[in-house]
């Protein structure tokens, strides 16, 4: 095996045995299932031995697959820990700042008004990471990260941003079928879950509505899908502010009547020790919090 396709193997089972699933792994990386199962085969050959147990349905990684995955989730690690470790010491400590934020938070808020920081600070460059467990963590090599839950986080400094606000959103058309229809318990619903699930999803939210829960609709495991199904208008998603504020505000979605609903949580900026050390981080936080109050 070609030492490429040897790595990329090795990622692919990584994801599977990560994802639980050959299926979802496919997902993940947009490819067929049958692309997934040729290369754990051609992984199999070279290593020489089964890495996958596939008496079962679906297949599940045997004890040596789960070995293989483990040692390279390790490497994966260690790899991404030594890059940062080299940008940070071949970087200029006051002209780069690296972040960390939901894909979500990235795409629909983050990105549609860094532009307003460059014109601000045309010196600095931003770094956006999103990390694959969607949990943004100060871990190292990270100045700043854009966080939601409630705040309690014990490491670094933090500066709440705004409330976050939950709101079924959809098409206008599908927001006035489903409310003909009988409502919120009989429309089709799409929601995001995930193995490192820290949003409310719907079942949070119609159980604090007082609606019966049926589970029909569409599942994804990020807003970037979630919100395209619902612009193709396939169902209604729970709006977030940091998510679909600028969808709504456009007309592109509507919000359900009276739905919007406060949980108690909001978008925070937390700065590492290292960060906060950092002139470029500090004006960072600064814009951030500025943007948010405005918004």
């Amino acid at each position: 095996m070609a030492d490429r396709s040897f790595f990329h193997a090795l990622e692919t089972l990584e994801l599977v045995c990560r994802l639980g699933s050959m299926h979802k792994a496919a997902a993940r990386l947009n490819v067929s299932p049958p692309a997934i199962t040729r290369a754990i085969r051609l992984l199999e050959d070279d290593v020489g031995a089964a890495l996958m147990d596939r008496s079962t349905k679906p297949a599940r990684p045997t004890e040596a697959g789960e070995r293989l995955a483990r040692a390279t989730r390790n490497g994966l690690a260690l790899i991404e820990d030594t890059i940062a470790d080299i940008r940070a010491e071949n970087s200029s400590n006051d002209r780069h700042v690296t972040l960390a934020c939901t894909i979500g938070m990235a795409t629909y808020w983050l990105m549609p008004r860094l532009p307003d920081f460059y014109a601000k600070h045309p010196s600095i460059t931003v770094n956006v990471q999103a990390p694959p467990l969607d949990r943004p963590v100060l871990s190292r090599g990270i100045d700043i990260a854009l966080r939601y839950g409630t705040g309690d986080w014990q490491e670094g400094a933090t500066i709440k941003l705004f409330d976050e606000r939950i709101c079924p959103v959809g098409r206008p058309d599908v927001i006035e079928r489903a409310m003909k229809e009988g409502g919120l318990s009989e429309a089709w619903l799409i929601d995001v879950r995930s193995t490192a699930q820290h949003w409310l999803g719907w079942s949070d939210y119609l159980r604090a509505s007082g609606e019966t829960f049926k589970p029909e609709g569409e599942v994804f495991d990020n807003y970037i899908q979630a919100v395209q199904a619902t612009l193709d208008g396939r169902g209604l998603m729970l709006g977030w502010k940091s998510i679909t504020s600028e969808h709504v505000s456009d007309g592109t979605f509507a919000s359900w009547p009276g739905g919007d609903k406060d949980f108690g949580t909001a978008y925070f900026i937390s700065s590492s020790k290292t960060g906060a050390m950092k002139e470029a981080a500090r004006s960072f936080v600064a814009w951030a919090v500025d943007v948010a109050r405005e918004h």
